[in-house]
């Protein structure tokens, strides 16, 4: 009956006194503590996922890769995307709601060389899989796996039930909780969320994790292949072109999926890291 009314640590103590008092000797160990997160990057809990799977401790960023950081390693290496190298890039025409090809689009100006260039603290994207994992290189970082997102967008909870990463609401007191689409895709968007294409990160807030973005705003590309045999590689969380009518991905767990040199305007990326490599 102790172990019912007894958190571990007390329970420890009453045990080593017991014990001590017999002339035995016991030793409690609590479990080690987690190192503190990088700059940027908040823990994400190990333990059992929601399909029984131990998820071992990581650490992610706290929000998608901006284009002012994907600007920074561009500066530092002379990286070139896979979209400026084709010349082209995936674009979603809002008059026609049809997908096409416009030249001159890529991380920059992500819907065409005659477009607003994309603000420096909106995610990146027009950034392929491969362009997202030269990134991740550079950081010492790595994409996460499709276990570790959700885990992630569950809170690191086994048992959570919600259908966000926020919770049950898309729209609370008249507040959007995400960047999604309003109205009826492709006809309409009304952008009652007060954004008709990219977010800047972390503006519709956090989950109880503190990540941000991890429904809504931009697809992100995750390491797994999607499907067999690997052709195409996993996204998850959804995007501003997500309307629940149609797509829903920004739910928990929501999926899509490219081909890993595909680049398109509504898809980014953000990193982890292993707990063991930051020591």
């Amino acid at each position: 009956m102790i172990m019912s009314f007894f958190p571990a640590a007390r329970l420890g103590v009453l045990l080593a006194a017991a014990m001590g008092a017999a002339g035995l000797t016991w030793w409690y160990t609590q479990p080690p503590a987690l190192p503190p997160a990088p700059a940027g990057m908040v823990t994400v809990p190990g333990g059992p996922d929601a399909h029984g799977r131990e998820v071992a401790p990581f650490f992610m960023d706290k929000s998608p890769v901006t284009v002012a950081e994907f600007g920074q390693f561009v500066a530092a290496t002379g990286y070139r995307t896979q979209a400026e190298a084709f010349g082209d890039a995936g674009v979603l025409d809002y008059r026609t709601g049809q997908w096409t090809l416009v030249k001159g689009a890529n991380y920059r100006q992500p819907r065409g060389a005659d477009q607003p260039a994309a603000p420096p603290d909106h995610p990146v994207t027009q950034v392929s899989w491969n362009d997202a994992q030269a990134y991740c290189r550079w950081a010492n970082k790595r994409l996460p796996t499709r276990q570790e997102w959700e885990h992630a967008s569950r809170n690191a909870q086994a048992d959570y039930a919600k259908t966000y990463p926020w919770g049950d609401q898309l729209v609370q007191n008249g507040r959007y909780l995400a960047n999604t689409w309003q109205g009826t895709f492709p006809a309409l968007n009304t952008g009652a969320d007060g954004f008709l294409y990219t977010s800047p990160v972390g503006h519709f807030g956090a989950t109880p994790l503190g990540l941000t973005d991890l429904g809504g705003n931009v697809w992100q590309w995750c390491a797994d292949w999607w499907d067999e045999p690997a052709t195409e590689r996993l996204q998850m969380g959804g995007s501003f072109l997500c309307d629940p009518g149609v797509c829903h991905g920004f739910k928990v767990a929501g999926q899509a999926h490219a081909t890993p040199e595909t680049s398109l305007m509504h898809v980014g990326f953000r990193c982890v890291k292993d707990v063991s490599s930051s020591q």
